[in-house]
């Protein structure tokens, strides 16, 4: 078997989301002192490599316990798309392509590139997709969408009321978003497994998740 992880390492001071909490990791106990090591951990439902529930922007949405857990592992089709500038909004013209027969999928991962500038400032300024998009994979069936960039939808950074219309379209049909994934390029086989299992954090609008690839590989000898 070989696995292949898609998740961003979590430390003290990593680029969170404008005005979530920031991340602190600390050791509480050390084994010199106490015999046994334990850390405290201070971060957001949305921290690193995650998952959106549908209570993220619905209200009275599903919280992330409340999710089936078989929706999310499965075969996933990852959709190549090309490099683009800041900014750019990827259309239904940009995919449709990759998804003739995306019935059999569990979910879509998008990869972009863009998970290379994780921890910068222009990490905040990455592309984005139109809703129309969401809508389109809920009428093929697919709920659980994942992005290897901040959000799927612009991150707006002036200030002004949030507008997230792929979250509406997306969660608002009680489907599921990944993001912050990375090395999606690592994967270089068709529709692998994938894994995005969160925490079971109980009513809360979303969990860290440790995101991996697996390739089936056949026994020595065969």
């Amino acid at each position: 078997m070989r696995v292949v992880d898609l998740s961003h390492p979590i430390v003290s001071g990593m680029q969170v989301f404008p005005g979530d909490p920031e991340v602190t990791i600390t050791v509480a106990a050390e084994i010199a002192a106490d015999g046994f090591q334990v850390a405290e951990v201070h971060a957001g439902t949305h921290t690193g490599t995650h998952l959106d529930a549908p209570l993220h922007t619905v209200e009275g949405g599903a919280s992330v316990d409340q999710i089936n857990l078989e929706r999310l592992v499965g075969p996933a089709r990852i959709v190549r798309l090309p490099a683009v500038g800041p900014g750019h909004v990827y259309g239904w013209h940009d995919v449709e392509a990759q998804l003739a027969d995306v019935g059999s999928v569990a979910m879509v991962l998008f990869q972009t590139g863009w998970s290379k500038h994780f921890g910068t400032e222009l990490y905040l300024r990455h592309p984005a997709f139109d809703g129309d998009i969401a809508r389109r994979l809920l009428d093929r069936g697919v709920s659980v969408v994942g992005v290897d960039t901040l959000n799927p939808d612009p991150t707006d950074l002036s200030g002004a009321e949030v507008d997230l219309p792929f979250h509406r379209e997306l969660l608002g049909a009680d489907g599921v978003i990944i993001e912050n994934l990375t090395n999606l390029g690592s994967v270089d086989w068709a529709d692998p497994w994938v894994s995005v299992l969160p925490l079971p954090f109980l009513g809360m609008d979303g969990s860290p998740v440790r995101a991996v690839a697996i390739q089936q590989t056949a026994p020595a000898g065969e």
